[in-house]
């Protein structure tokens, strides 16, 4: 049986049930800044879950909230580090 949740959606609490994942691999998104620097930035899931009862949206599918966190990293020129 799936876990129940309440959470807050539109300004109101509503139930919702957790959804377990796996992880998939994806590599990092990576920017070159104008300033030489290089920006890489990865989402990592913590947790999902699913709005039951009236929760759908227009095409149909159940809607989701869930919860994440951006990883990042810099590599800076050597110029723009501090000594």
């Amino acid at each position: 049986m799936a876990q129940k949740r309440q959470v807050d959606f539109n300004g109101k609490k509503v139930e919702g049930e957790v959804v377990e994942f796996e992880p998939v691999p994806e590599s990092w998104t990576q920017y070159k800044l104008a300033d030489g620097t290089t920006l890489k930035i990865k989402t990592s899931l913590l947790e999902v879950i699913r709005l039951v009862n009236e929760f759908h949206a227009q095409t149909g599918d159940p809607v989701y909230v869930f919860t994440a966190q951006q990883i990042t990293s810099l590599n800076s020129p050597e110029s723009l580090k501090k000594k």
